[in-house]
């Protein structure tokens, strides 16, 4: 009588173990299908951002409120300090 108890409880156990590997492997696939679509959306917001900050669009919208490209003897480069070394 007590080995039909002992098998019971392993049995009981077995699919206990086997219902929550379903519900990880269910919950793994979700959230691989949602990276999937995160990524996908990543690279299209890059190439908009891309694209919004290239030169073709950005020198037409400075030009419409009246900003202009700076000529090279403009451009002043500023150096950065250096920490002082002790």
């Amino acid at each position: 009588m007590l080995w039909v108890v002992f098998v019971l409880v392993i049995l009981a156990w077995v699919i206990r173990r086997d219902t929550a590997g379903y519900m990880t492997a269910t919950r793994l696939d979700s959230l691989r299908t949602r990276k999937s679509v995160l990524v996908g959306q990543r690279t299209d917001l890059r190439q908009r951002i891309n694209r919004a900050s290239s030169r073709e669009v950005l020198i037409p919208k400075a030009e419409a409120i009246g900003l202009r490209e700076s000529a090279d003897s403009e451009i002043v480069i500023l150096p950065v300090p250096q920490p002082e070394r002790r």
